[in-house]
């Protein structure tokens, strides 16, 4: 049972990856705000992370209790090999995307920075009566103060896509192997 269970969500852990990499990041790379592209990637790598290393963590405890609790005949390589596999496609994504974490990371610090700095500045103008956020700023100033850097987010988008194809390659070499087993165990 613990075979099947590895398999299905190796499976669904290759399939997500596939579609992180092949659809929903070229999607995003076509939008054209920065902003936007910005906001909806964070939100989608917060998301698909979570469910990715959930996948990734139920596929290797499936396999590894599998060869762990069958009787010394049917403990097959197979399952060793294929929990190592699953292990090196969440490693690989941690590889790959640490460069987009750090890009994105800078980009939310520098946001933050400049809205600590722009709330300093708003209680200064409120009381100068200025009529505009920010001293010696123009409010178009203040505006792009605020916009992410486009190829800042462009390239993190792009690391986190290449990590997603490196982690459903290794993945979907995974699942063949398992399916492969679990035809040679006789199921």
């Amino acid at each position: 049972m613990a075979k099947f269970v590895g398999s299905i969500s190796l499976g669904l852990l290759t399939g997500v990856s596939y579609t992180l990499s092949t659809l929903s990041i070229p999607s995003l790379l076509s939008l054209p705000s920065a902003q936007t592209a910005y906001n909806t990637f964070l939100r989608l790598q917060s998301q698909s992370l979570f469910h990715l290393r959930t996948l990734s963590a139920i596929s290797a405890t499936s396999f590894l209790a599998a060869y762990l609790i069958s009787p010394r005949y049917a403990q097959h390589p197979y399952l060793l090999w294929t929990t190592l596999v699953v292990g090196l496609s969440a490693g690989s994504d941690l590889w790959f995307s640490r460069d987009a974490r750090i890009i994105l990371v800078k980009e939310n610090r520098r946001r933050q920075q400049h809205q600590q700095r722009d709330g300093a500045s708003q209680l200064e103008s409120s009381e100068d009566d200025m009529g505009f956020e920010g001293i010696g700023a123009t409010p178009q100033q203040h505006q792009q103060q605020q916009q992410p850097n486009g190829e800042e987010v462009k390239n993190a988008m792009e690391r986190f896509q290449l990590a997603q194809t490196v982690r459903g390659l290794i993945g979907g070499l995974g699942f063949v192997m398992s399916v492969v087993g679990i035809w040679g165990d006789g199921y």
